[in-house]
């Protein structure tokens, strides 16, 4: 990459919490983060956002009377954005580009206009306008009163790396000079459920019999044992070196590969491959301290991913690691929330593995770190940052 480009800000809020210090303990105490709720006609293992963090969302929806209409996804991303403006110190003045994503959008809204219109026979007045995908990104810009270019998309589970593609694109190119980048989630329906069990990849391990009933990175796994989680994260990227960068990406790589139904990924994920390699030109791979894996606990898509990196690595594999044995699957935001854990992990120089995973041992320095992410179509994202 020519130009550096400076993470200058992060923000979440997801099942682990809202604040860095908070998430960082959670991370520490190798416990995952999943509860029940009745979904889909049964008890079901999601991860929901904390207490604290739902308290912040209700606050926002009753802030603003416009706000009262709006899907959950729109409100996560509101709280993450406003925090991340904040700490990047971005003033009123400040002209920026936005691209928030979502895999499924407006999902929970959705369901109820359609739900009230097979009732009533009649649409509410504001069923169109609230369940857009241009939704997020739009109401963040209304938010924060910002007047740069806003940009909403859906790229299934990697939808929040392609928001961070699409930011480091519109900083190298000079179109701007500061973007916020992110994706946001509210999955946790009765449809979005029953469409996840209707593929056969929902967890049907009891999380009160067994400590983990997602096993993402587990390579032996017998069944898929995939959990969704909600939450939204952004960063905020500028371009060059930043006396406030905490950290900076140094590459990014893409692939699409050619699918074979609507759920494929080939034998060693050929998408990821591409994607590592690209985000890793001209970069000596033992100089890589550490991989946070799309792994969404499925079998086919843990072994593939794993194999790929393989592939790409040799024998002289880094340390490997996921966070959705912990956090669940959040769709669309998923990429955000590993590139957290990938931050965290280079903040504190500390490893956080998978505690009935493969042991591995931090023996250097973490200064590198790549994040992966894919999904349906087999779309790849991966990303390299580096510490300051």
């Amino acid at each position: 990459m020519n130009t550096k480009i400076a993470i200058t800000a992060f923000s979440s809020i997801s099942s682990l919490g809202n604040n860095a210090e908070v998430i960082w303990e959670r991370y520490l105490d190798n416990q995952h983060c999943f509860s029940k709720q009745f979904l889909d006609q049964q008890e079901t293992s999601v991860a929901a956002l904390d207490a604290e963090s739902k308290e912040i969302v209700v606050q926002i929806r009753e802030s603003d009377s416009k706000y009262k209409f709006l899907d959950d996804s729109v409100l996560f991303a509101i709280a993450a954005s406003r925090k991340a403006v904040e700490q990047a110190g971005w003033n009123s003045d400040a002209v920026f580009g936005i691209n928030i994503g979502s895999s499924r959008g407006a999902t929970d809204l959705f369901e109820k206009h359609y739900k009230e219109y097979l009732d009533t026979g009649k649409a509410q007045t504001l069923a169109s306008p609230t369940t857009t995908l241009g939704n997020i990104s739009s109401w963040i810009a209304h938010d924060l009163q910002s007047t740069g270019p806003e940009i909403s998309h859906s790229i299934t589970c990697s939808t929040a790396l392609h928001a961070l593609l699409n930011g480091v694109a519109w900083l190298r190119s000079g179109m701007a000079d500061k973007f916020l980048a992110g994706g946001s989630e509210a999955p946790l329906t009765d449809f979005t459920i029953a469409q996840m069990r209707a593929l056969k990849i929902y967890s049907r391990i009891n999380q009160e019999e067994d400590p983990w009933p997602n096993l993402a990175f587990d390579f032996e796994k017998s069944q898929n044992t995939m959990i969704l989680g909600e939450g939204a994260a952004v960063c905020c990227l500028e371009s060059g070196e930043k006396e406030n960068a905490i950290a900076y990406v140094t590459g990014v790589g893409y692939a699409t590969e050619i699918l074979e139904h609507n759920i494929s990924i080939s034998a060693e994920a050929t998408c990821f491959q591409k994607s590592m390699k690209m985000a890793l030109k001209d970069v000596a791979l033992e100089t890589v301290d550490a991989i946070v894996m799309h792994a969404p606990g499925t079998i086919k898509g843990d072994i593939t991913e794993l194999l790929a990196i393989e592939k790409v690595f040799g024998s002289q594999l880094p340390l490997l690691t996921t966070n959705k044995w912990k956090v669940g699957h959040t769709f669309g935001a998923s990429g955000i929330l590993s590139l957290e854990l990938a931050l965290l992990m280079l903040q504190h120089d500390t490893f956080i593995g998978v505690p009935f995973g493969i042991q591995q041992n931090q023996t250097k320095s973490i200064k590198r770190v790549l994040i992966n992410a894919v999904g349906f179509g087999g779309n790849a994202v991966s990303v390299l940052i580096e510490r300051v």
